[in-house]
């Protein structure tokens, strides 16, 4: 049975589409048919494979618009198992067709239920705004995966996007769960991000992830920032490097 989670936080620069690009790169090297979904117009999950946005005709604004099948505009990466829905700037026209299409609520999700059987995992990397794009993607997910970095005002706005997951599930997404709290950029040498990440657990830890008895969390980690740059995720581009260990184990927590 195919999990579709969404990698969202209201907040920008948390971490969501590292976590997104790299997760699911993790679950297709653990042998798992993975689909990542490049929701963002920004289109940094698509540039993070090293894949040339000039490269392909069509996206997934083709595909939320009816004028593309999803089927025709799926991406083959680098790595085995996994497949992209690319993205590009010119999603963010979607909002404004969005508001004359009836049932606007779950295109992605009736257009995810005709191939979601050929899938285990659909990871969707969501736009830091809460608009059609992000709305569509939490309705159409089972789950949401949120990263919060161990940095200054991490907790803020996190009480408004848990307020946003209850109004989805009362009225368009009963079955959306939390997933977990994923803490990111976390740096053993300074004392803001241990006080943040003792913040975290403190709130959180009843909803974060475990692998072998320690919370996942994502460290801040150089190789992590360059591995885009290179167009390969940090598995590829540097395997042996702490951040690719991590999201190895954070693959592991939701394979079981």
């Amino acid at each position: 049975m195919c999990e579709i989670i969404s990698i969202s936080n209201q907040k920008g620069g948390v971490g969501k589409t590292t976590t997104a690009v790299n997760l699911s790169t993790s679950l297709a090297l653990l042998g798992k048919k993975t689909l990542l979904i490049d929701a963002d117009s920004q289109s940094n999950a698509t540039v993070s494979f090293g894949i040339d946005k000039k490269s392909f005709e069509q996206d997934i604004y083709h595909v939320l618009i009816g004028e593309a099948d999803i089927k025709d505009v799926l991406l083959n990466t680098k790595i085995d198992n996994l497949h992209l829905l690319p993205s590009s700037i010119s999603l963010v026209g979607f909002e404004k067709r969005y508001y004359t299409i009836s049932d606007r609520e779950y295109i992605l999700k009736n257009i995810l239920d005709k191939i979601k059987s050929k899938y285990d995992f659909i990871i969707i990397d969501t736009p830091p705004a809460l608009g059609p794009v992000a709305l569509n993607a939490l309705v159409a997910s089972n789950s949401i995966m949120i990263p919060v970095q161990c940095e200054y005002f991490a907790l803020d706005g996190l009480s408004q996007l848990l307020s946003t997951v209850k109004i989805i599930r009362q009225k368009l997404n009963v079955s959306l769960k939390i997933r977990g709290f994923l803490p990111t950029m976390y740096s053993t040498s300074t004392n803001l991000s241990k006080q943040v990440y003792e913040e975290i657990v403190n709130n959180f830890s009843s909803h974060m992830f475990k692998f072998k008895d320690d919370f996942v969390v994502i460290p801040r980690n150089v190789n992590l920032s360059e591995a885009p740059s290179f167009g390969e995720p940090i598995a590829i581009y540097k395997k042996s490097s702490p951040g690719s260990k991590a999201y190895d184990d954070l693959a592991k927590c939701l394979i079981g």
